[in-house]
């Protein structure tokens, strides 16, 4: 039985993904195939490597992402992303695809042609770099002679590659549309973000009649982006959601 686990984008609101795995693993299931987009990037690319979900959670608790050394300088963002490369040498010190424990599929937007492109082999930690480089704040990254930026852009839920393969598919989507009023829209900038939201969500929403199982913890909304501060609460809130949906849901296989 083929188990897939699509691990959407949500920044610091990934750590949920992390409690997901945690809560699935103790009622016996165990993904073989993985997606993720951005944070789900991440997650799933250290899972695929059979990194564990503590250690997975304590990398999202102590990575210093707005540390002065991670400037950018003369690059179009604030971060510069190629700057996180070798923490995540650490956990892939063979920067490859091929190396890891379980099928991974990565997505990414080619900031210039404006195209989805999904990495499932070659060099690894670019792609889930890329994936995880929120527009604006970290600088897009170069693979080949392409600059890729996050994969959310295009594809938040990446579900499609894993209909091929998989028996049965679980997702997790941790960026639900808060609920706001017009008086909450003071600036242009955030009426183009909200639609941005608004669209992503929608697109998002629409494939999870393509999964078997889907994990979306509302009070998610509580939390921004960018809640480096949250990630406990934001864990237990993914690990709780699960517990609770498996509890009333028996048409998994397990293994």
């Amino acid at each position: 039985m083929k188990t897939g686990l699509v691990l959407s984008g949500g920044g610091a609101r990934g750590a949920a993904h992390i409690g997901a795995i945690k809560a699935l693993e103790e009622n016996g299931i165990y993904p073989t195939h993985i997606a993720g987009t951005s944070a789900g990037a991440i997650v799933g690319a250290l899972y695929a490597q059979g990194v564990g979900w503590a250690e997975i959670l304590n990398f999202f608790k102590t990575i210093p992402i707005f540390n002065t050394n991670r400037f950018a300088y003369n690059k179009p963002g604030f971060i510069d992303s190629v700057k996180f490369y070798d923490d995540l040498k650490t956990f892939f010190p063979v920067d490859d695809f091929n190396t890891l424990k379980k099928p991974l599929f990565i997505t990414a937007t080619n900031v210039i042609d404006g195209t989805l492109k999904i990495f499932s082999k070659g060099q690894l930690i670019k792609p889930i770099i890329a994936s995880a480089s929120f527009p604006g704040v970290f600088t897009p990254t170069k693979i080949n002679d392409s600059f890729y930026i996050d994969g959310g852009t295009l594809n938040n839920f990446p579900v499609e590659p894993l209909k091929k393969d998989c028996d049965q598919i679980i997702g997790v989507y941790v960026n639900p549309l808060k609920k706001i009023s017009i008086k909450d829209l003071k600036h242009s900038y955030s009426v183009v973000e909200r639609a941005f939201k608004i669209k992503s969500s929608s697109e998002s929403i629409l494939k999870f009649s393509d999964c078997n199982l889907v994990i979306y913890p509302e009070d998610l909304i509580n939390y921004g982006t960018f809640d480096m501060n949250s990630i406990d609460a934001i864990f237990n809130l993914g690990y709780n959601a699960t517990i609770e949906i498996l509890r009333n849901y028996k048409n998994l296989t397990v293994r």
